[in-house]
């Protein structure tokens, strides 16, 4: 007896499946095109569903599991094993992806100092943590922070041709910036064109390799090299860094209104230095203004990704090359930087799902 015989509606297990939360991602799995399928069932066990998600979990995805198994119950028992496989998403018109590289990620803002380089870094770190292939790109010429921030102060790449750069490793991610090239205090004295030349080298000259995601670390601003940038890197999706303050805001609105322009999605807003808690004595304070972040979310139609906190340790960590993330791995501040980047992958996915199909597919094997 298949699978299926058991039920006398299996479409109606797969719009229970499709219609699931998933808690992580605060969407549906319809909503992100998981792919579910019937797997062969041996004689006396419970048939097994799986789903094949377009972003990864990583140790979420047994608790994930259960989750759905449970929602299932009404249908009897029903294991459910439950995966990752991340595809490649479009990019602008007339661009081609990079060979190797599946995905690319922009984190951006509309001035400096909102903490765009540290949220950059701990999302990479997000998410080879959860299992993917990541590399990160340092597009910050005239301010690499990369180089210190992720451990690699000192170290230089190798090339096997003289031609190409191989990219450093640092913990579990491969990471490339021209602070990797330069002497830390050099001042890199260039105009425009000559950024987006060396830029462009970095991306194209470096040997990536296979990659799910590639994080891209853009200059702060919105003037031409950051319009030119955006308009020659295949980008699959933006993600807008800023602080809850107006003054913050009003740049961070001309970022979005960039990427708008090239044809870029923005999968959502990062609130950076949310809010402050008092080491000793426990006290709460929005220091930059509160609720900056949900306004401009919700005033251009897309999602806040995180409400991130301003806490002395993300500092301290990402000054000593050890970023929270690999720092404090199972702390608070770790988990809000994990939450970002399953939210993060999971607006990627849902938005390349919306040019292809909005629920998942089901197959059925006889057993």
């Amino acid at each position: 007896m298949s699978a299926t015989e058991q039920f006398a509606d299996p479409q109606a297990i797969l719009a229970a499946v499709a219609e699931f939360i998933e808690p992580n991602a605060g969407l549906s799995l319809g909503d992100t095109a998981a792919k579910i399928q019937w797997l062969s069932q041996s004689p006396g066990q419970s048939p097994v569903l799986n789903v094949q998600l377009a972003y990864p979990l990583g140790a979420a995805g047994t608790a994930v599991a259960g989750q759905i198994r449970d929602a299932l119950t009404q249908f009897g028992g029903i294991e459910v094993q439950l995966h990752s496989e991340i595809p490649s998403s479009a990019v602008q018109q007339n661009l081609k992806p990079v060979q190797g590289i599946r995905n690319i990620l922009v984190v951006a803002s509309g001035k400096g100092g909102v903490g765009k380089s540290t949220t950059a870094a701990n999302l990479a770190l997000s998410l080879a943590r959860d299992g993917v292939r990541v590399g990160l790109l340092d597009a910050d010429i005239y301010g690499p922070s990369q180089a210190r921030m992720m451990g690699l102060t000192g170290q230089r790449p190798a090339s096997r041709d003289g031609k190409t750069f191989q990219p450093l490793d640092a913990y579990g991610v491969k990471v490339m910036s021209i602070g990797l090239l330069v002497d830390e205090e050099q001042p890199m004295v260039w105009r425009g064109p000559m950024v987006t030349q060396a830029l462009t080298q970095l991306l194209n000259d470096c040997v990536w390799g296979e990659l799910d995601y590639l994080v891209v670390d853009m200059p702060p601003g919105t003037g031409d090299i950051q319009l030119t940038l955006s308009q020659r890197v295949p980008i699959s999706g933006a993600l807008i860094v800023t602080t809850p303050q107006d003054i913050a805001l009003l740049d961070a609105r001309k970022g979005l209104k960039m990427f708008e322009k090239v044809g870029v999605p923005v999968l959502g807003i990062v609130e950076n230095m949310s809010t402050h808690i008092c080491s000793r004595c426990g006290h709460e304070e929005h220091v930059f203004g509160s609720g900056g972040g949900a306004r401009m979310a919700a005033q251009y139609g897309v999602d806040l990704l995180a409400e991130l906190p301003l806490d002395i340790r993300i500092r301290e960590q990402s000054d000593t090359g050890a970023p929270t993330v690999v720092a404090d791995p199972d702390g608070e501040l770790a988990a809000s930087y994990l939450r970002l980047a399953r939210r993060t992958s999971a607006r990627l996915a849902r938005h390349a799902s919306h040019a292809v199909r909005a629920m998942p597919s089901i197959n059925i094997e006889a057993s």
